[in-house]
Formats: C-alpha cells, sequence, structure tokens
C-alpha cells in the first residue's frame, strides 16, 4: 500500500488502464477476434513497460501528494488518460480517425456516454472496453469525492462545509489529511473498490438471470453503475430482458441519489440517516412529480381508449415515465421501451426540454452522477423558502439545525455561484459550437450533454438526433473540453486557476 501511496496518481491511473486491457484481450481471443486480441494485449504491453521505466526514473524524486496536486493530476487524467485508452481501439476498430477514437474515449471515461459509432459496427471486444472504461472512470470518481475533492471542499461540499473552496478545513484531522493525501487515496480505494465491485457484479448476475446474454448484462451493469449509459445493443430498452431487467436496472440507479446509499467515508461534519438525507429526497420527489406530471396531463383523452387497453397503456406509460425520469436525474441516460408510450399519454412528442431539466438538476454529490448536483438545488430552495418566511415574519431568525444554519449562511450562495458558473458555461460552449457550424437546438443539446456528463440527451433531446462523428474535428475537441469540464466541475478548474492554493 506505501508503494503504490507514493507514485505519483497519473502513472498509478495509467498503469491500471494498461492492465485492464488484457480483458478485452480474453474475450476477443476466446470469440476468435484475433486482430482484436493483439490490438488490446500488444497495447498492455507496451503501455505497462513504459509506465514502468517511468516510474523507476521518477523513483528517487520526491512528489508532492498535497490534495491541489492530486486535483491537477486528476484533471491530467481526465485529459491526457483517454489519449492511452484510444491506442488499443483505434487499431481494433481500424475504419475510423484516432480523434474519434478519443473522442469516444473521453466520453467513456467522464461516464458522459456520446458514442460515434453504431452497435453493429463495433466488436464484443470493443464493446466491452467502452463500457469497462466508462466502469473506470465511475470508480475514479467514487475514490476521488473522498481522497481529492472532501478535503479541498469541492464537488458539492462546499456547500456544507465549514471552510472556503479550495482551502481544507483548519484542524487536525484536515491537516493530515492534506499531508497524507496519496494514503487517504489508497485507503478510500481499498475501502470503496468492493462495494463498486460487488454491486456490479450483483447487477450482472440479476440481469443474466433476467435473460441478457453475458456481455450485454455485464455492459448494462457497469454502465448503471458508472451512470455512463454505455450500451452494446443501443440501451436497455433493446435488451433481450424486457422490463424485467428495466425494473433491476431501476433499483440500482439509486446509487447515484446519494452518496450515503453506498459510503459515509467523506468526512463530512453533517451525517443524517438515509430517510433524512436532503439529497435523497429531494432526487425521489423529482423522480416522482415529473412522471406522474406527464402522466396526468392528458388523463382526460384517455379515456377515449377501451378500459383494459386504457389500463395496461397507462401502466405502461407510468413506468416508462418513471424509468426515464430516474435515469435522466442520475445522468445514466438509459431510456425505457415504454418511454414512447408515455410521450403519446402526456401529448409531448419530443419532450426534450424535460430530459435536459432532469440532466441540468443531476444527481448526489461524490456520486457518478453529473449536472449541478441534488445538494445545491436543495440549498437553493432553502434559501428560496427562508426568504418567503422572512417576507411574512421580518423579524424571525429562521430554523435550527446545522444543515439549516450552514445552508443560510453560506452554502446557497456558494450554490448560486456554482448555478451561474454553469449556466456561463452552457452559453459560452454553446457560442464556440454555434461558431464551428452547429445550429442553436443542435449546440444547446450538445453542450447540455456534455457538461451534464449525460451523453445519451444528443440522441434523446433533440428533434433530430445529432451524428457526432459528423462533427468537424474542433466541435468534437471542444465537446471534449465540455465533458472534462462537467467530470471535474468548472469550481475546481477555478482553484487550480487560483496562485494561493499552491502555497500549502
Amino acid at each position: 500500500m506505501s508503494t503504490l501511496a507514493r507514485m505519483p496518481l497519473f502513472l498509478l491511473l495509467t498503469g491500471i488502464a494498461c492492465l485492464s486491457m488484457i480483458v478485452p484481450a480474453s474475450v476477443a481471443l476466446a470469440n476468435e477476434r484475433f486482430h482484436d486480441a493483439r490490438s488490446f494485449f500488444y497495447a498492455a504491453i507496451v503501455g505497462l513497460v513504459l509506465t514502468a521505466l517511468i516510474a523507476i526514473a521518477m523513483s528517487n524524486r520526491r512528489h508532492n501528494t498535497s490534495p491541489s496536486r492530486q486535483l491537477l493530476a486528476l484533471l491530467g487524467a481526465f485529459v491526457l488518460l483517454p489519449a492511452v485508452l484510444a491506442v488499443p481501439f483505434h487499431e481494433a476498430v481500424r475504419t475510423t480517425t484516432y480523434l474519434n477514437a478519443y473522442v469516444e474515449m473521453v466520453s467513456s471515461f467522464t461516464t458522459t456516454g456520446a458514442t460515434l459509432f453504431l452497435p453493429e459496427r463495433l466488436s464484443d471486444a470493443e464493446h466491452l472496453w467502452r463500457a469497462q472504461v466508462g466502469w473506470m472512470g465511475g470508480l475514479l470518481v467514487w475514490v476521488a469525492a473522498s481522497a481529492i475533492m472532501a478535503p479541498l471542499t469541492l464537488g458539492g461540499f462546499e456547500v456544507t462545509a465549514r471552510g472556503e473552496p479550495g482551502q481544507s478545513v483548519n484542524d487536525g484531522a484536515a491537516r493530515e489529511d492534506r499531508v497524507d493525501s496519496a494514503q487517504r487515496l489508497v485507503r478510500s480505494a481499498v475501502v470503496l473498490v468492493p462495494i463498486y465491485g460487488g454491486l456490479t457484479l450483483a447487477l450482472w448476475v440479476m440481469l443474466l438471470v433476467a435473460g441478457d446474454p453475458p456481455l450485454v448484462a455485464l455492459s448494462h451493469a457497469m454502465s448503471t453503475m458508472a451512470t455512463s449509459g454505455i450500451s452494446p445493443v443501443g440501451g436497455v430498452a433493446n435488451a433481450p430482458s424486457g422490463i424485467a431487467g428495466e425494473m433491476i436496472v431501476f433499483c440500482f440507479l439509486f446509487f447515484a441519489l446519494s452518496r450515503l446509499t453506498f459510503s459515509g467515508d467523506t468526512g463530512a461534519a453533517y451525517k443524517p440517516g438515509l430517510k433524512d438525507d436532503p439529497e435523497f429526497r429531494m432526487g425521489i420527489a423529482i423522480a416522482i412529480m415529473v412522471p406522474v406530471a406527464l402522466f396526468l396531463r392528458h388523463w382526460i383523452a384517455a379515456f377515449d381508449v377501451g378500459g383494459e387497453q386504457n389500463l395496461e397503456l397507462a401502466l405502461r406509460a407510468l413506468w416508462g415515465g418513471v424509468f426515464t425520469a430516474l435515469s435522466y436525474l442520475s445522468t445514466t441516460g438509459f431510456v425505457s421501451a415504454d418511454w414512447v408510450e408515455a410521450q403519446g399519454w402526456s401529448g409531448l412528442s419530443t419532450p426534450g426540454l424535460i430530459l435536459l431539466g432532469l440532466a441540468i438538476v443531476g444527481g448526489g454529490v461524490a456520486t457518478t452522477a453529473g449536472g449541478v448536483k441534488l445538494l445545491r438545488i436543495y440549498a437553493l430552495y432553502l434559501a428560496g423558502k427562508r426568504e418567503l418566511e422572512k417576507l411574512v415574519h421580518p423579524s424571525s431568525v429562521g430554523r435550527s439545525g446545522v444543515m439549516a444554519r450552514r445552508m443560510r449562511r453560506h452554502g446557497a450562495f456558494i450554490a448560486w455561484v456554482f448555478f451561474m458558473l454553469f449556466a456561463m458555461a452552457i452559453a459560452a460552449f454553446s457560442l464556440l459550437l454555434g461558431l464551428l457550424g452547429l445550429d442553436f437546438e443542435n449546440a444547446m443539446v450538445l453542450t447540455i450533454s456534455g457538461l451534464t456528463n449525460c451523453g445519451p440527451l444528443v440522441f434523446a433531446a433533440a428533434e433530430v438526433p445529432l451524428d457526432l462523428s459528423d462533427l468537424e474535428a474542433g466541435a468534437k475537441l471542444v465537446y471534449c473540453a465540455a465533458m472534462v469540464l462537467g467530470r471535474l466541475e468548472l469550481l475546481a478548474i477555478i482553484v487550480l486557476l487560483t496562485p494561493d492554493i499552491w502555497r500549502d
């Protein structure tokens, strides 16, 4: 453990990524796809050798392992590591450019899940590699949340933490974490990897029992836990398991609503139970209210259908709305097979704005979900509610409690700052994509899908699905920047650009 802790984070991640290439190589070999097997195996060997040589050359150097330096390494991982991951993928596909392979790997590693390739174009090993890269990216987010983001009060922790964004809390425990950030990274991995892997394994077995083939079940299990939405068959709607598989996946989407569903390792000062967790409760409320609103919208018109058919159609429409709403709220992006029924029932043929809004709200802090995050939305809700109370009772002092005091004094302001930064990022990236030839609608959808790390929005939210492979090289790179920025968050980038943070 101490040896791993002393290694630079980027080298450690590169070594793990190269080692993981053996898995798709083995699958390709079993399927007698020898070119794919050689592509992944040779890339793994060359990558491991180069990583080992660089690690040996840097072994006698003292590395700065403070959280701020780890944050910079995390940024480097999301930008540079996909270039390594794209090498075997590009060599295996053969009929694409390296830029397309890089964009695909950035999309997978940031758990965005937007793809440039039709499912039938890729082999089983290539599909597995996409899902596997997304799964590893989701695990990195889980680990980095407690080892890097929490000590720096970033990634949503700034809403309830006592310290300022980018600065650790001034107590003994925080100083110890600041000095031993590398050890904290390894300890977090030791705790979270078994949980993450165990949940993925459990979901895989359940989907196998429901009737999915092994590759489809494994890909959907990885994609659900990582909220990447990557699928070798175009989504759970096309999976053989049908509605049973959707119900199984639905249960595991709740892990993206709150970190308390799987861990309490972030050291937060306020740790409510899951039933009292504001993120979990707000996520469930949104996932219920949106489909119910769609369901009730054209209730009277639905009586034009016969009784038995009407009841069956109503249940299918309700289920399609509930599953799809939770999926996009968690920024997974799976669409239910009954979503078409929900659209027809509500009378909204293209409810793209609803899906965009759900993705912007996002999931829980320190989960694999993207978006603004539920805790920040809750902070803004409390602030608005408090202002309305003061209009009625100007002399009131508000409610007591750790969460209420923190939200009122500091959290709402930081949440509002982040929300404004997020809105400015949407405007900036939409403008850039517009200058590169996209129309307003496609530019907006592409920007939001990147900043929220919800790639399936590209195909579900636009009136005409956008073909990413037809974009110019500049637009593809801008989209990559949006995905990385959405994964790391603009507030973290600002912290990296602040000179005072490097004095630690």
